[in-house]
């Protein structure tokens, strides 16, 4: 039953966002595939992010909530079950095949105006063709199979597509010709005939592109609980004031509610089927590239947590770290860490570590310090350990 309210207080709002993505509930002792695909399906869909400092956002994301679980088996989930697939969501993401037709009127270059992909694919337009002729003669291929085009530099240098197959893969990728059927061991893709890998139903599924952009904003506020506008928006990477409209629609059909929330200047909307736990007892550390904290306004209305992803920050610049993840405590964010794997030394290595202001730092060690012990064995690692910034917190 939903909600009989027309206002929310911040704790309510945070406890509701919470359990709406998936830390309501106790982690399970023996994960298994089930929870895995539950999982996903709950969030809507997964961030792709293949900076391996600590592991690949997306195999964070499901451990942040249900622990240490089979890596194998989330790879069959994505890969092999048919349910899931990839395509541009928020950015590169794993998705429901169901919402794969969803996103049909975005699947086209011009989005990418300017990406190597795009320039690719203009500037060898034979070469293309020929590569879709080629993948649907020989079967699935990766960039790695495929000769560049004749004459042409194969590598394109400075382009993290790197090379001229791999970008003319992404265009036909992009346009929804090709869909992923596997990720290598390096995290590299293969690719196959949409046609064989998305189900007839999905595939030839017409729809309009304002339902279509309704049905995704509705899949966003499910996964927030309680959002703002530009919060919905960013969930599917819409323009705002593409979304404005179709929110409206959807809170006059009765789909949408708005509300008020304690502190909040934007108006919040709240999903029907949303529900407030009387509380949330998680322990995680969250990726950057985490569903939770990608709207960052929000992650500030919300905890109180003022975040920034510092990877492309020039070392010197950076107030705290190349990776550094939050650490969720209950239903707050209560401190963050900059985190190593040393894969040869076989540690995982705290660069730094803070608690936010107003935290109680005999109250989040605990809890952090045996959540760095679980992440560190789940990555196959010997233990912990605390280098010179984090061990200053830690004595403080």
């Amino acid at each position: 039953m939903g909600l009989n309210t027309n206002s929310l207080r911040l704790d309510e709002a945070r406890r509701l966002a919470l359990a709406a993505q998936g830390f309501d509930r106790p982690r399970p002792v023996r994960p298994t595939s089930r929870h895995i695909r539950e999982t996903i399906l709950r969030l809507g869909l997964v961030q792709i992010d293949c900076v391996n400092v600590v592991v690949p956002a997306h195999y964070q994301v499901l451990f942040s909530r249900l622990g240490p679980y089979d890596r194998a088996a989330f790879d069959r989930v994505v890969y092999a079950s048919g349910d899931f697939t990839e395509q541009w969501a928020h950015e590169a993401s794993i998705i429901p095949v169901s919402t794969w037709p969803l996103l049909r009127h975005r699947m086209h270059l011009g989005r990418f105006r300017g990406w190597p992909m795009a320039r690719a694919s203009h500037a060898y337009p034979d070469y293309g063709r020929w590569v879709l002729a080629e993948v649907a003669a020989r079967g699935p291929l990766g960039a790695e199979s495929l000769p560049g085009p004749e004459g042409v530099d194969r590598r394109i240098p400075g382009a993290w597509v790197g090379t001229v197959p791999r970008a003319i893969l992404e265009a036909h990728f992009v346009e929804g010709s090709l869909a992923v059927t596997e990720r290598r061991s390096d995290f590299s893709r293969v690719f196959d005939l949409a046609e064989r890998l998305i189900p007839g139903e999905h595939r030839c599924r017409e729809i309009q592109q304002h339902e279509a952009e309704r049905k995704l904003l509705l899949i966003a506020a499910k996964a927030h609980g309680v959002a703002a506008a530009k919060d919905l928006a960013d969930y599917f990477r819409m323009k705002a004031g593409d979304a404005k409209p179709r929110i409206a629609e959807l809170v006059a059909a009765g789909e949408l509610r708005e509300v008020e929330v304690e502190g909040w200047r934007e108006t919040a909307y709240l999903h029907p089927e949303a529900a407030i736990p009387k509380q949330i007892n998680a322990s995680a550390l969250i990726s950057p590239f985490d569903p939770l904290i990608w709207t960052r306004p929000r992650a500030l209305r919300l905890f109180g947590f003022d975040y920034r992803v510092e990877i492309f920050v020039p070392p010197a610049k950076r107030k705290h770290g190349f990776y550094v993840l939050p650490f969720l405590l209950d239903d707050r964010l209560v401190a963050r860490v900059d985190l190593k794997a040393d894969r040869v030394g076989r540690k995982l290595n705290v660069l730094g570590l803070w608690i936010e202001p107003g935290e109680d730092r005999k109250a989040v060690m605990p809890p952090l310090r045996q959540e760095l012990d679980t992440l560190a064995k789940w990555l196959g690692l010997d233990g912990v350990r605390y280098r010179q910034r984090a061990v200053k917190t830690l004595n403080s």
